[in-house]
């Protein structure tokens, strides 16, 4: 399977949870780590462009593409299963709770969610503590300017 990370390019080197694990995000508290990917292109420039305005946006984003082996199991989760007011903004503590519990519990590598940002398309939260990890690879690093007419 192929999922995506926008990122910056002083980051695009390696696959890391440690950014996240800095100040921590919907899906994860200040320190756990947990890497944001996202099942297209798309839906990881939106997941980044929420956070920007044209006035604060960096030239040096890199797009990359992660092959995560079909052998590695995806742990799935369905609207019914998130918690209460999974896609406010600011997200709940809840969420961090639930993303922290799928790190601490380390059954899976890969957890496939809902994106709060694109109704229909899936994040896939990968868990760099799991035995399985170090089979998941960036298969593909390339520049990824902005149309910045997204910001008008």
């Amino acid at each position: 399977m192929e999922v995506f990370r926008l990122t910056r390019e002083k980051y695009a080197d390696s696959l890391s949870g440690k950014g996240s694990s800095i100040k921590g995000a919907r899906w994860n508290s200040v320190g756990v780590e947990l890497i944001y990917t996202a099942g297209n292109r798309s839906l990881a420039m939106a997941e980044v462009a929420v956070y920007l305005t044209l006035a604060t946006l960096p030239d040096d984003f890199i797009m990359l593409t992660i092959q995560i082996p079909n052998s590695i199991a995806v742990k799935e989760l369905f609207m019914e299963e998130l918690p209460l007011n999974w896609n406010l903004f600011p997200h709940p503590s809840a969420t961090q709770k639930f993303g922290n519990e799928f790190v601490i519990k380390n059954k899976f590598c890969v957890l496939k969610i809902p994106s709060v940002v694109t109704k229909g398309d899936f994040n896939f939260l990968i868990n760099p503590i799991h035995k399985d990890f170090k089979y998941i690879k960036i298969s593909k690093s390339e520049k990824f300017p902005f149309d910045k007419r997204i910001f008008k």
